[in-house]
Parts: structure tokens; sequence; C-alpha cells
């Protein structure tokens, strides 16, 4: 009896693991983006691995870990789900390494800005503390009218809003005088 309980549990799991994603954000979130003036921090989509692999060199997208197809199809998907929803972002920055890039332009948002200020410091490869200042530097400074995107890497986001972030997943702060609250978190499936 145990072993059958174990098994339909596995078996569960298994089929929940192939049922796609749904947007997950509750409706006031997606008012308030279409309100504006917010700052989406979003982790690039899909890359699977962890870090960068040895000789990472930042200007060469062949030596670092890069977007899967499903990855690509996410980033899609994203952009044209805040343009379905009348989200208007005034203003897209990434991180320089080519997974942020790539999700950003993907997106088809807008005209993409490289900035170090978003680069990962993963395993040492950037100051922590100065580029978790400017990040809030610039979310505390965005005044809108529209939408401010930022694509980033999963430790950028948890040193700025002290929570985990999944792969393409989208956190939405209110900027304030003094930092920011999180509105909302945006999940959108690959179509």
């Amino acid at each position: 009896m145990r072993m059958l309980r174990y098994l339909s549990f596995v078996l569960l799991l298994g089929m929940l693991s192939i049922l796609p994603l749904t947007t997950h954000a509750n409706p006031t979130t997606w008012q308030a983006l279409q309100e504006g003036g917010l700052v989406i921090l979003m982790r690039h989509s899909l890359a699977p691995g962890i870090g960068d692999p040895p000789g990472f060199v930042l200007e060469d997208c062949e030596t670092q870990r890069n977007l899967s197809s499903e990855g690509r199809a996410h980033a899609v998907a994203a952009g044209q789900a805040l343009r379905e929803r009348g989200v208007a972002i005034d203003a897209v920055y990434s991180s320089q390494w080519c997974r942020a890039l790539e999700t950003a332009e993907l997106m088809a948002l807008g005209a993409v800005v490289p900035a170090p200020w978003l680069n990962s410091f993963f395993r040492g490869r950037g100051d922590q503390v100065a580029i978790t200042q400017a990040a809030r530097e610039r979310i505390a400074g965005w005044q809108g009218p529209g939408n401010l995107l930022l694509v980033t890497h999963q430790v950028n986001i948890t040193a700025l809003t002290g929570g985990g972030v999944s792969s393409g997943e989208m956190v939405i702060v209110r900027p304030q005088e003094e930092g920011f609250t999180v509105v909302g978190r945006l999940n959108v499936p690959s179509r």
C-alpha cells in the first residue's frame, strides 16, 4: 500500500511537471503595470545550468551560458503578454551578459541599453555592494510615465528584494523616496 501511494505521488509530480505554466499575477498587479510608473525586475529567461563555464568572456556569447530554445520562446511570450495587456514600457536596460541581452531583445519592447549596473556578481564576478547600490538608485529615480524594464540575474534580484526568483520571472516594484515596495510578480508561460 505504501509503495502504491509513493508511485501515485511520483506519477502526479511527473504529470505536473509537463503541464504549461499559467500567467501568475493577480489582477491588481496587471492594473498597476497598466497605470505605469513601476519597475519590472526580470530574471533572464531559461538558460540551463548554473553560472558560466570556465573561460567566460563577457564580449563572447560562445563562452557563456545562453538561452535555450524554451528560454527564447519564453522571452517572446513575455513581451507579447505585456503588449497584449497594454503595459507601456518607456525604457529597457539589460545586464551585459548575452542571456540577459537576448531576453530583452526578444521581448521586443524597445531599444535595449546594456547596463553594467545589472551585471551578475555570482561567484565574485563583480562588486555586489556597488552593483546593488547602483540598481537601487536607478529604481528609486524612476518616475515613468510608463514602466522601466530591467533584465538581470537571480543574484541581483535576490540582493535587491530579499527573495528568490525563477528563470523569466518578473518582480514588479514601486519606487519610493526610500527604495521601493514589491507590488507583485509575473510568471508568463511560453506559448
